[in-house]
């Protein structure tokens, strides 16, 4: 059994990032950048009105209430360029000032004191205008050649819709991980409709992993569930494989009972066993290997929260390093009340941040710690990972807290006042 520190840089050394490919920005949500990107224009591209109302040029200096003005011409969004003159343009939210002119009243702000057939000919300042007032001046958002997004981000729909409208039309990406997921066990049913006979129970762990690998960034190629028969159980790792799978996922069968054959049917293939047993809770019986040509195996513990920390603890790093990402950062909160763990072992437990009346944060760790446990999954919204060789954890003491994925900030809509 080898401590996580040691589990983590074994699983490290065996990762390198993937290729770079370019894809189309419609493509890219969810992706990876590979390099970073820089605007290669000014947002917005021009000088516009940030109101209906009408262009002035003040050239430095307050123009006066009471002040009449000829309206020189109209200028909708969309229109070209044109020449402002001395007057007032009557101009829409949007469109491009006029040259020469610098500054917008809001059309709430003067009378019209003469029109023809309902456009604006003269018009009288109700209010001062100060020089530069509701424009929007060119680059004033984003400037041309200013560092979008660097290497390693996340394409959000934020940050790809900043890149479409700086004119960015495709990225330089990582590759996608491919993954596959098999579930062992003869008591698995797949069908979550399907009535259950005498000691079956539904395969939640394969839906479970497909979802938070694909948030994570992945792309899974493959997954299935195969019973307690090590013949099965290599037909489907092909299956993955041929299906082009770079990690390959199990839960059930690396612990030590009579079924737990997966070990034995690794190294039957020629795989690499890397560890087998972390010093952590839940999760200890975890395996690691490379197979032969390469892909990189995960034997997870078959209860549903071994299975889900064997993901987010040990999966999630090597997602990171193969999508050319920084290590994860982690936030250090104080916990909200004693918790007793398992001496000497990392003891990885669903918790909740939560927002105290003294407008502090912190983190409260969930009861029902136990692996089988799933409503305690549904009620966290993060990790609390306590290490060490003491049996309590004290209330106050900062510890590390991860969100539900590497991907997956702390939500904070979901804290709750206390």
């Amino acid at each position: 059994m080898i401590e996580y520190a040691d589990a983590l840089q074994r699983m490290l050394a065996c990762a390198t990032a993937l290729p770079v490919e370019t894809v189309p920005l419609e493509q890219a949500a969810g992706r990876v950048l590979a390099r970073e990107v820089s605007s290669p224009q000014c947002l917005p591209p021009f000088d516009n009105s940030a109101m209906d109302g009408f262009a002035l040029r003040c050239d430095g200096a307050p123009m006066a209430a009471g002040t009449e003005l000829e309206v020189q011409g109209w200028q909708a969004a969309g229109d070209a360029a044109s020449e402002g003159g001395q007057g007032a343009w009557e101009i829409m939210t949007g469109a491009r000032m006029p040259d020469g002119l610098d500054s917008v009243i809001p059309v709430e702000q003067v009378r019209i004191v003469a029109a023809i057939d309902g456009r604006p000919q003269r018009i009288e300042l109700l209010k001062d205008v100060t020089p530069g007032q509701h424009v929007r001046l060119r680059g004033q958002d984003v400037r041309t050649g200013e560092v979008l997004l660097e290497a390693g981000s996340t394409l959000a729909l934020n940050a790809c819709t900043l890149l479409h409208a700086t004119g960015v039309g495709q990225v330089e990406v990582r590759a996608q991980p491919r993954v596959a997921v098999i579930a062992t066990g003869k008591e698995l049913v797949s069908d979550a409709a399907q009535a259950l006979e005498v000691g079956q129970i539904r395969d939640s762990n394969r839906p479970y992993l497909v979802g938070r690998l694909q948030a994570a960034g992945a792309a899974v190629v493959w997954q299935g569930v195969v019973g307690d028969d090590v013949d099965a159980f290599n037909a489907a790792l092909q299956s993955a494989l041929d299906a082009g799978a770079q990690l390959v996922l199990s839960t059930g069968a690396v612990s030590q009972g009579r079924y737990d054959f997966i070990p034995e049917a690794l190294r039957a293939r020629g795989a690499t066993i890397h560890f087998h047993k972390v010093a952590i809770r839940p999760g200890k019986p975890l395996l690691f290997a490379r197979l032969p040509d390469g892909p990189l195996y995960f034997g997870l513990p078959g209860n549903p929260v071994s299975a889900a920390v064997g993901q987010r603890f040990f999966v999630e790093p090597v997602l990171r390093r193969l999508l050319g990402m920084a290590a994860e950062a982690t936030l250090q909160l104080p916990l909200r009340a004693d918790v007793r763990k398992p001496p000497g072992l990392r003891f990885h437990a669903r918790a909740r941040v939560e927002l105290g009346a003294d407008g502090q944060l912190s983190a409260r760790v969930l009861a029902g710690q136990e692996s089988f446990r799933l409503m305690s999954m549904l009620q966290a919204n993060a990790w609390v990972v306590l290490d060490g060789d003491d049996e309590m954890a004290r209330a106050g003491t900062p510890v590390q807290v991860q969100g539900w994925g590497h991907r997956d900030p702390v939500r904070l809509a979901a804290m709750e006042v206390s």
